[in-house]
């Protein structure tokens, strides 16, 4: 379907390990904290604040496998993943622990002055049974999943983008009809849920340059409580420029009462693929690039932020040689640094 994508949130047994690394997130940094080194003793640097407030997570996957590479000697390929491992990369919340993910995680970007970028994607009837499907069992587990992450966070800051696809797949006909009313409350009660927190902000995803047009979805939108949220999240784990994603979010953005969005530029810097299966292009395309990295500087005033909510390196799905949704690709992010011109 033109809305689906493999958006691999995460892969089995790795809810266990964010939870241990975020709990020993300041044990590899230095004691200053806001410019201090990664773990594994693998010097990654944050971005000036003043430039992209998000925070880096020392312990990040890409921080551990370039230690890996270079403990086996590949030096060029660690010096590559440095591209990834030292841009802030938003956290996907799994069901498990949900409280002390987020907990966490908050901590360890407040205790170094920064802002931490979360993603909830555990909704019902998740991606349809596709690559990505799951999700909550019913509705009152949801519910529970987000108050446990709402407690998690706490006072302290967090970027929240809410539920990829979720919208999308009530406008696509992917979800059935008879889970639509229930999607709607959910989605209105975790923005409710969130933005009663000091210091969160949340941005409901609204597809991308290439699915459709924000005739079909500006509505959706606003039953799922757009108004209240600060905006919308747009090319979420897909590949659409920067140029044209600003463009899809302007014209959604004048039917939404204005407001604001940001812009997953983890692999856009070469635009999406043109070959292959017209319905696959979204998944593990080849010859795709690192687009312009995380920064609350962007090219319009509407645009909130670039982010990188998909995390560079792990794949979309079992597609072209790929291993399943949200499982470490280590040749898929070598790809993407390598035709990164940053």
């Amino acid at each position: 379907m033109y809305g689906s994508r493999g958006v691999g949130a995460f892969a089995g047994g790795r809810a266990s390990a964010a939870v241990l690394g975020a709990a020993l997130l300041l044990a590899g940094c230095s004691s200053g904290g806001d410019d201090g080194e990664g773990s594994a003793g693998s010097a990654v640097t944050r971005q000036p604040k003043e430039a992209a407030p998000f925070w880096v997570n020392p312990d990040g996957l890409a921080v551990r496998e370039i230690a890996e590479l270079r403990e086996d000697g590949k030096k060029a390929e660690a010096e590559q993943l440095r591209k990834i491992a030292e841009q802030p990369v938003a956290e996907w919340i799994s069901p498990e622990n949900p409280e002390e993910q987020a907990r966490g995680f908050t901590e360890g970007a407040d205790k170094a002055g920064r802002r931490a970028v979360l993603v909830l994607y555990n909704i019902p009837h998740r991606d349809c049974g596709q690559y990505s499907q799951g999700g909550a069992a019913d509705g009152d587990t949801y519910r529970d999943f987000v108050d446990a992450v709402a407690e998690g966070i706490g006072d302290r800051p967090a970027t929240v983008v809410l539920e990829p696809d979720a919208v999308l797949h009530l406008v696509d006909g992917c979800t059935p009809q008879e889970y639509h009313e229930e999607r709607y409350d959910l989605l209105k009660g975790a923005v409710a849920t969130l933005k009663g927190l000091k210091n969160t902000k949340v941005y409901l995803d609204a597809g991308n340059a290439g699915w459709g047009n924000p005739d079909q979805i500006h509505e959706p939108l606003k039953r799922a409580g757009i108004e209240q949220a600060d905006g919308f999240a747009v090319n979420v784990s897909n590949f659409y420029t920067t140029e044209d994603s600003i463009a899809y979010g302007k014209e959604l953005s004048a039917k939404v009462g204005g407001k604001h969005f940001v812009i997953d530029t983890s692999r856009n810097g070469n635009g999406p693929y043109a070959g292959g299966d017209p319905d696959e292009r979204w998944c593990n395309p080849p010859g795709r690039a690192l687009g312009e990295t995380p920064t609350t500087r962007t090219a319009d005033p509407l645009v909130d932020a670039y982010l990188w909510i998909k995390r560079p390196g792990e794949s979309d799905g079992e597609c072209k040689g790929g291993p399943k949704a949200g499982e470490w690709w280590e040749d898929y992010a070598l790809d993407l640094a390598r035709a990164s011109t940053s």
